[in-house]
């Protein structure tokens, strides 16, 4: 009975394969992985002598580009990579640090933007992320508001940090949206690694499968604290003894063999705040040396990182169509850091060292300048395109023939994902991308740029084309116009050749579209005061009605007494949250259970601050202000609060010296059972 369908099963076959076959989906799997303060030389491919194998060889099978950029700090470079937006449009213009009052600066990732993530798990892509966030107000992170965190904004799993940094050993982690404590033996990077390579292996081994998956890995190495594992120290224990002018010599023309400047290209001048290997003190090279042999460590264990996930991605047959992106977020990093509980340069969790502007002049060889700046040292990076698949084979170990920019990945990820970057996205109208497409680059088309904009702290920059205008601002001083440098990349890709004087009419031309497009996306006024004296702005905006819940707060509670403070959502007092004290079992001691907000101040200043409070039974509480000076509070003016339901106003008359003071409410010697709520609390100088 079987015999004459027979011819009808082979046919019958092939259809089934066929539609088993396109059930499954063929875009691209991507995966962006994003170093954090590396260099543009420090990598292998890049003129670098650290050891990284592994992302050479991405570099050798896949596609380099000469000149791609970022917007020169961790913040904006991230909001920009992830919205395909500027920095000041999706919210960051500066830092997460500070909300510095206007929509632009707010320090927090708006929702006029998208990210990579939320367009493509709309498009039917799996989301993954590891790494560093910090695209969430700090203020907002330490209340854990949690709206804005990885998992509210596309991400189906999430583990890493949610602020910018953080010791690599013991930092807080979190999972989710929950954070816990690091365990013993425990090193960041290796983590962001792990946890990279489990979610590539769940997710080729489930039924997720059927769908491409997405993946951003943000590496927090090599930023600093320097903290690295011994037996990759000792690697280049001997390396840099040789010293920073040798280095940046031999970083150069390998960067020269390697075809990525022209035998012609002439290397900036070493930093002038920079003295010469020579003329350092032998016990000081030692120093340095370590300085930057932990880098380097840190530069290799991400690298092994980026080898454990290319590994899993082959062994699940998903290399050839997977696109893979590495790049920096910005500059080498100059600054100073020194702190923790040991002084030794070794490494270890006690230690909290940075590399210093010697060793970042080498990182940013042949350029000048560093993060910050939108001189190329601040703003060049290298990157890599790798996907098996999607970029021609001819291509491989070469060069792209265009020049790109941050943003350009969320239009690169929506064209191979065939999906649409959205108009309106949860009921928000959606600013519309800015970035265009690197896909032309992987089958060697010269794609057409065109004006990219920076602006940081002041420090502004235009590229059109060869052409670039650019501008560097000292902290603390106002940008002038004077500043401005003319350079045609194309001959003098290290701007050692200001053309200002030979075509003043291009680059006025130039600051005229510059200026013309700061007033569109409202960068001005452009904030040029020092990071703290920003943080000190945003500490004077107390959260007094706890929108950051207990964001900046800080708690106490002594082990004797039962009693908490929490967030109530009611809105029992006058806005929708209220802080809550409730005490369960008193020890009657005044400072037992408090609550304190840390603030400037300047001598003579009058202030007055106001809340509200209420309690149901007649029971009382202490307002104090309090001046920091050591590891002493010095009283300033203490209020008695009665209970019920009161607006208070307290005036301050003259504060008696400049210097950092504290509000201060003691709720020690409440009750049992009592409860208080505080609400609408304002420091204002009169």
């Amino acid at each position: 009975m079987l015999v004459p369908y027979k011819k009808f099963l082979v046919p019958f076959f092939l259809i089934y394969v066929f539609y088993t076959i396109n059930a499954q989906d063929k875009r691209p799997n991507i995966i962006v992985i994003l170093a954090d303060d590396m260099g543009y030389s420090d990598i292998g491919c890049y003129g670098g002598e650290i050891d990284t194998p592994n992302i050479n060889n991405l570099a050798s099978n896949g596609l380099r580009y000469k000149q791609f950029y970022n917007a020169a700090r961790c913040c904006p470079t991230r909001a920009a990579l992830m919205t395909g937006v500027y920095p000041h449009q999706a919210g960051m213009g500066w830092m997460a640090a500070a909300d510095l009052g206007t929509p632009e600066y707010a320090g927090n990732l708006n929702n006029t933007s998208v990210t990579i993530a939320e367009v493509l798990k709309s498009a039917g892509y799996k989301t993954y992320m590891t790494g560093k966030w910090h695209l969430t107000n700090d203020r907002k992170t330490r209340g854990e508001v949690k709206d804005n965190w990885p998992k509210q904004r596309g991400f189906d799993h999430y583990f890493g940090i949610i602020p910018g940094g953080a010791n690599y050993f013991t930092p807080t982690i979190y999972s989710g949206n929950k954070k816990y404590q690091a365990p013993d033996d425990f090193y960041l990077t290796n983590a962001i690694s792990d946890t990279s390579v489990a979610y590539i292996d769940k997710h080729f081994n489930s039924e997720e499968k059927k769908d491409p998956m997405f993946m951003y890995v943000a590496y927090t190495s090599p930023h600093w604290p320097l903290h690295a594992l011994q037996k990759d120290i000792d690697k280049y224990r001997e390396t840099y003894k040789i010293g920073w002018d040798s280095l940046r010599k031999q970083r150069f023309e390998k960067q020269k063999a390697l075809g990525l400047f022209s035998k012609n290209t002439t290397m900036n001048l070493r930093d002038e705040e920079i003295p010469a290997w020579d003329d350092v003190p032998p016990a000081k090279k030692e120093e340095m040396a370590m300085r930057m042999a932990i880098y380097a460590a840190q530069v290799d264990i991400m690298d092994q990182g980026i080898g454990r996930i290319v590994s899993e991605l082959k062994q699940n047959n998903a290399l050839e169509n997977t696109l893979i992106f590495f790049l920096s977020d910005n500059g080498a990093c100059a600054e100073f850091i020194s702190s923790g509980k040991s002084k030794k340069i070794d490494g270890t969790a006690d230690t909290f060292e940075s590399y210093r502007i010697n060793w970042a002049n080498v990182s940013s060889t042949p350029f000048k300048e560093y993060k910050h700046y939108t001189y190329e040292g601040g703003i060049a990076t290298p990157m890599i395109a790798h996907w098996p698949k999607g970029i021609k084979k001819n291509l491989n170990g070469g060069f792209a023939n265009s020049y790109g920019e941050i943003m350009d990945i969320m239009a690169t990820c929506v064209e191979v994902a065939n999906t649409d970057y959205p108009k309106e996205f949860k009921g928000h109208q959606i600013t519309p991308k800015q970035g265009k497409s690197l896909v032309g680059n992987f089958s060697g088309e010269d794609i057409e740029r065109g004006k990219i904009f920076w602006e940081h702290e002041a420090n502004i920059a235009l590229r059109d084309g060869k052409w670039k205008m650019v501008a560097k601002t000292e902290p603390n001083n106002d940008f002038s116009k004077s500043s401005l440098r003319l350079y045609d990349l194309e001959a003098d890709p290290t701007e050692m050749n200001d053309l200002t004087l030979q075509y003043p009419e291009k680059l006025q031309k130039m600051f005229a579209e510059w200026h013309s497009w700061g007033e569109k996306i409202k960068v001005f006024p452009m904030d040029t005061r020092i990071y703290n004296a920003r943080q000190n702005f945003f500490k004077r905006k107390i959260n007094g009605e706890f929108d950051d819940y207990l964001g900046d707060w800080q708690l106490r509670k002594s082990k004797e007494v039962e009693g908490n403070i929490s967030v109530d959502k009611s809105g029992i007092l006058n806005g929708e949250n209220s802080a809550l004290v409730q005490m369960k079992k008193p020890d009657g001691k005044f400072d037992d259970l408090a609550m304190k907000w840390r603030f400037p101040a300047t001598k003579g200043e009058k202030l007055s601050i106001k809340f509200k409070s209420k309690s149901k039974k007649p029971t009382g509480f202490t307002m104090q202000l309090e001046k920091i000076k050591g590891n002493d509070d010095i009283l300033i003016k203490k209020i008695d609060i009665a209970g019920g339901v009161e607006d208070h106003t307290i005036h301050i008359n003259e504060i008696p010296e400049a210097g950092n003071y504290k509000l201060a409410f003691y709720f020690g010697e409440l009750k049992a059972g009592e409860k208080v709520w505080i609400d609408g609390i304002k420091i204002i100088s009169n």
